[in-house]
């Protein structure tokens, strides 16, 4: 992005967000307008495109605490100007426009030269050549089903950000024309300004801290090398991932500036609910109905597995309504390749009406019990307590 892009944008507005947000404040706040304004969601719609490139330049910007940090300096300083000792009247002003070179600027970063330029200022450390910038990371979202979290899978993610200009190929000059070395600086992108009492570097105003100058400038990101832009990637989702888990996509990212690395891409996974099985981390569970009979005398009952072939379950006579059977090795495959295990719970279904010799039998069975009162222990204890 520019420099009059950096310093006169209001990222926090655009996130509609405070200055003072909290880093999940910010975040909350991008994920819901990311989610409205996608170009998934969007189909054919140009506003809204350039919407969700605004949302994710300032989240960008906003996220990465160093980034933010000199986003919040920049602006502070901008147009204020920056008293010096030393001078008549307890200091000098001088307007931060000036140093910058104009409104506009180049492929270097806003908040590197800030940072430059305040260091030759006040006596730090001044470099002669732009620093490399790692890019900034990316946050975005996918939806899996039950099975492909499950299984791992491939999917295509859509990412909005800045990176090199596609139509110049980062170089700011026209197609069929080429930036020649900046003559002012001879391509350092620096140049040392003289107040009499001190001297300090700042960027050159030729070139605006590129080094290159581009006389012919490219119609699309004018001349800047860098522009907002839409990419779809293949992303690998790994096997077993759970809902609302975080996968980090390293070098993913915003490509980074002046040869730096590229920032990493972190995916926020989604994953549908499934009619018959649910997760215990990585165990699958499914519930399954048995009759009054399978659960008073016993059974082996066939249960339904994730891959589709069922697995025998040995029911022994008089199991309660509720217990859990583990099946080894039927769950959810781990990092290590373990595989977790299937809990199967069982829940017997009481018949709703019975007729003939089947209830002439449960009236027979009921008046051989009769003399056990399965509530019988749970009265002493209530009258007790």
């Amino acid at each position: 992005m520019s420099t009059k892009d950096f310093l006169e944008k209001d990222y926090y507005k655009v996130l509609g967000v405070t200055k003072g947000a909290s880093p999940d404040e910010i975040k909350k706040s991008y994920r819901k307008l990311a989610r409205k304004y996608h170009p998934d969601a969007n189909k054919g719609d140009s506003s809204a495109e350039e919407r969700f490139k605004e949302i994710s330049e300032a989240y960008n910007v906003l996220s990465d605490d160093k980034r933010r940090k000199e986003y919040d300096e920049a602006r502070s300083l901008f147009g204020g100007g920056v008293r010096m000792p030393g001078s008549a009247g307890g200091g000098y002003n001088f307007d931060l426009g000036d140093l910058f070179g104009g409104s506009s600027g180049g492929g270097s970063s806003t908040g590197g030269r800030l940072g430059d330029i305040l260091g030759g200022v006040f006596g730090g450390r001044s470099t002669t050549q732009p620093r490399p910038r790692r890019g900034a990371d990316v946050e975005t979202e996918a939806s899996l089903s039950f099975s492909d979290a499950i299984d791992g899978a491939t999917v295509s993610l859509h990412l909005a950000g800045e990176g090199p200009c596609q139509v110049c190929k980062g170089t700011g000059a026209k197609a069929g024309t080429v930036p020649r070395v900046c003559p002012t600086c001879e391509g350092t992108g620096q140049a040392s300004r003289n107040l009499g009492n001190f001297a300090f570097s700042e960027p050159c105003t030729t070139c605006r801290g590129r080094g290159l100058v581009v006389d012919d400038p490219c119609p699309e990101c004018s001349g800047s090398g860098r522009a907002m832009s839409t990419r779809t990637i293949q992303a690998r989702i790994p096997a077993g991932v759970g809902d609302g888990q975080r996968i980090k996509l390293k070098g993913k990212g915003v490509p980074g500036e002046r040869g730096g690395p590229a920032g990493d891409l972190y995916v926020r996974v989604h994953v549908a609910p499934h009619p018959v099985f649910g997760r215990s981390g990585h165990n699958l569970t499914v519930t399954v109905p048995v009759t009054f009979a399978e659960a008073a005398l016993g059974a082996e009952i066939k249960v339904p597995s994730l891959n589709g072939m069922p697995v025998n379950v040995r029911i022994p006579a008089g199991t309660p309504n509720g217990r859990t059977f583990r099946v080894r090795g039927k769950g959810v495959r781990r990092q290590d390749s373990t595989v977790g295990d299937l809990l199967v719970t069982v829940n017997v279904q009481v018949p709703k009406t019975l007729e003939g010799e089947a209830k002439e039998t449960l009236e027979t069975f009921r008046k051989l019990t009769a003399g056990e009162d399965p509530r019988a222990n749970l009265l002493r204890q209530a009258k007790a307590g």
